[in-house]
């Protein structure tokens, strides 16, 4: 038998190669943050055929389509036709933003992506809340299913925007037949954030409530991207929650920190958070306590079954916490410069301090009445 044609030969050598036939993914908030990190996994990926990147500024990502719009633009619908799949992250918690504008970004953000990715032929949408959805109360189960109840209140940082989310995740589908919706929730997350909960640690002294029985469960971002990865594939879907594997007791946190605690009686941490929130000292309201005080660790089971497992333990993530907010230093969540921090001295003791000013005053009040 003869040997092919040359010019045979040569069209085989440079075919073009076959075509990914994974999901057109697009994903909101993809310049910063876990967005980006998320946009540059999945542009690697070779599960997924195309990557569509929308945000306010265009980030870094140069393997993505860039689209450079607010997610509360309803022209949002035009950019997302031709994807399967849409991950939302475009969500301001940032702790400085006013209350109301950034109830007002998340909530109609979120409203007009579920929209628009329906208007679009989109057949699934993952979001991304956290794990305090479930509420950090005395009686929670160690660890919680993703089908326990969402028991948290409006009351801490950002919390009140999330539960929202939630409800309007559980409408989507009923709203939009068609439409699946995913819903990621993270414990403590940590790699390059900044919450409540990450300044817990930038304080001298480790605030314990008297009383309090916390459990600390850490999610490091590489691997709730690992977890979203998951859901874009459709390799999980529904309610899932996402952490390092089990969990670390207050005093495990303190060994491995290095850090002492300061114990204060409940009255008094609780009386003297609501009051400095309330003058505008600090940007934590008093409901962000209760997510030191109390457990809400989650098993993550789904995604276990699934077969996810996270990279990260809860002992390197929080070592690499410390690592990050080394130098900084926090009173009751707000940031103070090197000379604020020099003059305060165990900054730590600030709360203990004003809250029990304020008790001493009462009583003293209350002996001039007699």
């Amino acid at each position: 038998m003869s040997s092919p044609d040359p010019q045979v030969r040569a069209a085989r050598n440079h075919s073009t190669p076959p075509a990914v036939r994974g999901p057109v993914v697009a994903v909101t908030g993809a310049a910063t943050g876990v967005g980006a990190l998320l946009t540059a996994r999945l542009a690697a990926s070779e599960e997924v055929k195309r990557v569509v990147a929308i945000d306010e500024r265009r980030g870094e990502c140069a393997a993505a389509q860039w689209h450079i719009l607010d997610v509360r633009d309803p022209a949002i619908a035009d950019r997302l036709r031709g994807a399967d799949v849409v991950v939302h992250l475009a969500l301001d918690l940032d702790l400085e933003t006013d209350a109301s504008a950034r109830t007002a970004y998340n909530v109609r953000g979120t409203q007009t992506v579920l929209t628009a990715a329906a208007a679009a032929g989109v057949h699934r949408v993952v979001l991304c809340t956290s794990a305090m959805v479930y509420g950090a109360l005395p009686d929670n189960e160690l660890p919680l299913s993703e089908d326990a109840e969402l028991r948290a209140t409006a009351e801490a940082t950002g919390v009140g925007d999330l539960l929202e989310i939630e409800r309007l995740a559980r409408r989507a589908p009923r709203a939009h037949p068609g439409l699946n919706v995913t819903v990621v929730r993270p414990a403590v997350l940590v790699g390059g954030t900044d919450t409540a909960l990450t300044r817990y640690f930038e304080s001298p002294r480790l605030l314990v409530v008297a009383g309090s029985r916390p459990a600390w469960q850490f999610c490091h971002v590489e691997d709730l991207c690992g977890a979203l990865e998951y859901a874009v594939l459709e390799k999980v879907d529904g309610e899932l929650a996402v952490g390092c594997d089990g969990w670390l007791e207050q005093e495990e946190v303190e060994e491995l920190s290095g850090i002492r605690r300061m114990e204060l009686p409940s009255a008094v941490a609780l009386g003297a958070a609501a009051r400095l929130h309330r003058i505008g000292l600090t940007p934590s309201p008093a409901g962000d306590l209760a997510y030191t005080m109390y457990p809400w660790v989650v098993s993550g089971s789904r995604l276990h079954d699934a077969g996810w497992r996270p990279q990260w333990t809860n002992e390197e993530v929080l070592a690499e916490l410390l690592d990050e907010v080394s130098g900084r230093h926090t009173v009751a969540g707000r940031r103070l410069g090197r000379k604020d921090a020099t003059a305060a001295g165990a900054a730590g003791a600030t709360v203990a301090l004003l809250g029990a000013a304020a008790v001493v005053r009462r009583a003293r009040k209350a002996r001039r009445r007699i």
